[in-house]
């Protein structure tokens, strides 16, 4: 039988594979270092899966090595060079690497886990502890004893051993139970009520007149590390500072654990005297922390043994390079291998040395600086300095919009998009965008903003600070220049291109015609056909690929806003004005849009908007509300929008957008709100497609008369166009799931409504903000978790500034004991 393995690549395979592999192993571990930090502030496909593919493939490598050296210790014909015909052994060497895979397996300070899931296999990660070590000690015992490594192999075996129980120990502190019974106080038994009836009992048997007063416990006196709420702005350090205090306090919430009215008090006052822009800083940071303690080794490495641990493995691994470098003696030890060692050594050195400079520069250490408005020390100011660099850059940006249907001036508006390089971004600063009715038409939705390239941002940083900015927009503007007369030379070759194209479909659905008249011909085609279609049906829902490929082509990326923020923060800030008791604070948590409508600043009833709101389930109301925001949105009526409303508008188009990309998108974050949420989007648009289709709005003729943006106007428009004056449910029943029409019903009672005074988008975009602040509270906190290492989401900023407000149900302990205390009368 023909061997389908060429001698030739055995032979390089025999020659090269531990080679490879631990090589390959060492380069897996330089990419997870330096890439690993950078996927909780980015959400591009590419990058993630990159880290995903090394994150997997690391330990996998690193196992791999293993068993290969196992195995070819005692092997004459193992891991071997030839020199005119003799091979060398190498099993010292052999030896001495394996400590090396150790190490690889205990993984960098950037990244112990990928997703939380992998937290709750702490154990399966000390099982393979323990394998590996006894693997390793074997390969070391074969090389025993003609091994003059052997010494150099302890050192290194001790710091492999050290690197692996460092991200075993970070697995279980960041397991969910572990992160909760960490943060479980002593058990409380309270006053000893037996003892206090017993001694009142007493009392009463004796005829002494004896009372029961209960004496308020005086609050515990602050601690000696709390910082005082501080008036005005707060620097870079004190931002870093405060977050780590509430992060201690408010950590907590990942578990679902609750907190004293005391710690709530204390939160509500610090953030209620903030501005929007230093709330923002602090919840980055704070959301920053919970990151790193969840899928890092930061817990593990800032502690006391952490740092004598660490400075223990750096030193072996010094030692061991000193003692390969300058004890052992060479000449008889294959020179490849020689190199490779060294590359492995000064790897190790190297991926420690950035650990170190992480672990310098992290918030962590920022957090231990006592004194932040101290500006002495150099330490101080180089902390501040790397600091400014992290703090988030607003960029101008020029936002207008305009009746599709007019040909009249755009309304402009600058915003402030948030355009932080991604080497100093805490999250991915963007909001995902998924829309119905651009869906349903297969167009893409046009951004209202636009993503600033980092290197330009950074150029505009340097120029301007070096005070020749005027030329660095004079180039600019002449590349912008040459490259509009290029893509100007371009347009014509691709209208040349676009003529032929066209040509050529005509030539085609021609002799497809022709050959339908064939007699058979016609059912064979048919045939072929739908099997194609079963095939692309099946493949494309069994296998999930609809929904991936449908998040590639049609959600889009907005970049998040100042005006936005500030816009979230005030309203939520004026209902934790309200929320003075736990009750109050319950009820606003749980308002999903009623809040707003019987809110009394302004005169016109909104009552008749109360039936889509909490008359329905939670995702029929998104889902409505919705499409009726795309429906006042693209149909602008009689009244025009101006520059006060501007503003408005915009927010309720972002935020309706992006709650409809976390009901479709991410439903296991809201699985505890999202209730039959896909079911209902799949028959809206199984109906508005019907709809589109029969009037002609998804043919790419018709398409192409329209300018951008006037499909989805002209589609809204068709959809106001259809009478309900009686409702979709009398004449469809229960069946079918789809509130299309019923959201024309609100879209039409909203317009309505703006001819009787009512400032419509402003009411639209207090009604999303209420919404996502109900998704937020109430989607399962291990989700906003989840989502920290995936770019972060706006929803989960939300959560927590709630909890900081004290909104929400968090809250259900009073500080201390009432003491009782028993009275006697004389």
């Amino acid at each position: 039988m023909v061997d389908p393995i060429p001698p030739e690549i055995k032979k390089a395979w025999e020659k090269w594979n531990i080679r490879g592999t631990i090589l390959f192993s060492l380069s897996l571990q330089g990419l997870l270092v330096l890439l690993a930090p950078y996927r909780k502030s980015t959400r591009k496909r590419l990058l993630i899966m990159l880290i995903w593919s090394a994150y997997l493939l690391a330990d996998a490598a690193a196992n791999f090595t293993v068993g290969l050296i196992s195995n070819s210790q005692g092997d004459d014909n193992s891991h071997s060079s030839t020199s005119q015909g003799h091979e060398k052994k190498n099993d010292a060497l052999l030896a001495f690497w394996a400590p090396f895979l150790l190490l690889h397996l205990g993984g960098p300070d950037t990244i112990t886990a990928f997703a939380l899931e992998d937290n709750e296999l702490w154990l399966r990660h000390l099982l393979g502890l323990g394998f590996q070590a006894v693997a390793a000690l074997y390969v070391f015992a074969q090389s025993l004893p003609d091994n003059k490594l052997w010494i150099s192999t302890i050192f290194m075996f001790v710091a492999g051993t050290i690197k692996y129980v460092e991200r075993t120990r970070a697995l279980y502190l960041a397991s969910l139970d572990r992160f909760r019974d960490s943060m479980l106080k002593e058990a409380d038994p309270g006053p000893n009520y037996a003892k206090l009836m017993e001694e009142y009992a007493s009392k009463r048997e004796n005829k002494l007149p004896t009372q029961i007063i209960m004496i308020p416990e005086p609050g515990k006196e602050a601690r000696a590390t709390d910082v005082p709420v501080k008036e005005g702005m707060l620097n870079d350090l004190e931002v870093v500072h405060y977050a780590y205090k509430y992060f201690l306090i408010f950590k907590g919430l990942v578990v679902d654990l609750i907190f004293s009215f005391h710690e709530r008090d204390k939160s509500r006052e610090f953030f209620k005297k903030r501005e929007a822009d230093d709330a923002l800083r602090v919840i980055e940071v704070e959301l920053n922390f919970i990151y790193e303690v969840l899928y890092t080794k930061v817990e593990v490495v800032h502690s006391s043994w952490g740092y004598i641990f660490r400075g223990i493995a750096f030193g072996s691994i010094l030692a061991a390079f000193g003692l390969f470098h300058f004890r052992t003696k060479k000449h008889d030890l294959n020179q490849i291998d020689v190199r490779i060692t060294y590359t492995l050594l000064l790897g190790a050195i190297a991926l420690d040395v950035i650990a170190l400079l992480m672990l310098i520069f992290s918030d962590w250490t920022f957090a231990t600086i006592k004194d932040p408005d101290s500006n002495s020390g150099i330490l101080a100011k180089i902390f501040k300095s790397f600091l400014w660099l992290k703090r988030p850059w607003w960029r101008k940006y020029k936002c207008e919009t305009m009746n599709p249907k007019l040909e009249e001036m755009p309304v402009e508006l600058d915003h402030h998009v948030l355009a932080t390089p991604i080497l100093f971004r805490r999250w991915s600063g963007s909001l995902s965008s998924y829309n119905l009715i651009s869906y349903c038409l297969k167009s893409h939705t046009s951004k209202i903003h636009k993503f600033t390239r980092w290197p330009r941002v950074i150029a505009e940083k340097i120029t301007g600070f070096l005070h020749i900015d005027g030329c660095y927009r004079f180039v600019v503007g002449l590349i912008k220049t040459v490259m509009k007369a290029f893509i100007g030379s371009l347009s014509g070759v691709m209208s040349i291109l676009a003529s032929i194209k066209h040509k050529v479909s005509e030539v085609i659905f021609f002799l497809v015609d022709k050959l339908k008249q064939i007699t058979g011909l016609h059912h064979i085609i048919k045939k072929i056909s739908e099997l194609f279609s079963y095939i692309h049906r099946t493949v494309m829902g069994s296998m999930g690929l609809r929904d991936f490929l449908d998040g590639i082509i049609y959600v889009s990326r907005e970049p998040f806003t100042k005006e936005l923020w500030k816009f979230i923060f005030e309203e939520l800030k004026t209902k934790a004005d309200y929320a003075d008791d736990p009750e109050t604070a319950k009820r606003i948590s749980a308002a999903r849009g009623e809040w707003i409508l019987v809110d009394s600043d302004t005169k016109v009833d909104r009552s008749t908007l109360m039936q889509y709101l909490t008359d329905v389930q939670y995702d029929e109301s998104l889902l409505s509300w919705h499409i009726a925001t795309d429906l006042c949105y693209y149909t602008f009526g009689e009244i025009k929008v101006g520059k006060e409303n501007f503003n408005y508008r915009e927010f309720s188009k972002l935020l309706s957008d992006y709650m409809l990309y976390l009901l479709i998108m991410q439903p296991t974050m809201m699985s505890a709100v999202g209730g039959i949420g896909k079911i209902r989007f799949r028959d809206t648009c199984a109906e508005a497609e019907r709809f589109f289709d029969r009037h002609g709005l998804l043919s790419r003729r018709e398409k192409k008369k329209w300018r951008k943006n006037t499909v989805e106007a002209k589609a809204c428009e068709s959809i106001l166009s259809v009478n309900t004056d009686v409702k979709p449910v009398t004449v469809k029943g229960d069946r079918s799931k789809s509130v299309l029409f019923d959201a024309s019903m609100l879209a039409q009672e909203l317009n309505k409504l703006e001819g009787k005074g009512l400032d419509k988008w402003k009411l639209l975009s207090r009604v999303w903000v209420e919404l996502i602040s109900y998704a937020a509270s109430h989607c399962r906190a291990n989700t906003h978790a989840q989502q920290v290492s995936k770019g972060g989401e706006l929803i989960s900023f939300i959560w927590l500034l709630m909890a900081h407000f004290g909104l929400g149900e968090q809250f259900q302990i009073n500080e201390g004991h009432a003491r009782a205390k028993l009275i006697v009368g004389k």
